[in-house]
């Protein structure tokens, strides 16, 4: 019996373990999003996003809803969006000379103000968001990598 708890713990971690899945859980971390919505926002093709949602489905880490003709997702419990904090904490901690860390530092320790993705219009702050770039002497915040992709190629970054 006690093995077997170690071995539900593995395979939980085993469906975490994609930075796709992962940036999915962020991106459904305060609300639910339709299939459409999340293969717009992290620029995945259909068959590629299927399988990341069902392998999270078959984890129960999330959990979906049919309207209509569109499923949405949402995250099944609040806990795996704490242990996903904790998680991005433990990295800040164990990477302190990290330029990287001075990025995750930034987004844990800015609440507020809230702002919107500039291309799919999400309401984010920079604690949730998951990229963001300086732009003509702006801050911009995004929700996921497609989102953060598309503002690039308007405004010809690289």
């Amino acid at each position: 019996m006690y093995q077997q708890v170690f071995d539900l713990h593995a395979e939980l971690l085993k469906a975490l373990a994609h930075p796709k899945r992962l940036e999915i859980i962020h991106l459904l971390r305060d609300q639910s999003l339709s299939v459409s919505q999340i293969q717009n926002m992290l620029d995945l093709p259909q068959a590629n996003l299927s399988q990341h949602l069902q392998i999270l489905r078959q984890a129960k880490v999330l959990g979906c809803n049919k309207q209509g003709k569109q499923i949405y997702y949402h995250v099944s419990h609040t806990n795996f969006i704490k242990a996903c904090d904790l998680l991005r904490e433990f990295l800040i901690e164990t990477s302190p000379d990290s330029a990287l860390c001075d990025e995750l530092k930034l987004k844990m320790s800015q609440l507020v103000p809230i702002t919107t993705d500039p291309v799919c219009g999400m309401r984010i702050s920079p604690k949730t968001a998951s990229f963001s770039i300086s732009h003509k002497d702006q801050q911009y915040f995004f929700c996921a990598s497609g989102c953060l992709r598309d503002f690039k190629i308007k405004n010809h970054l690289k």
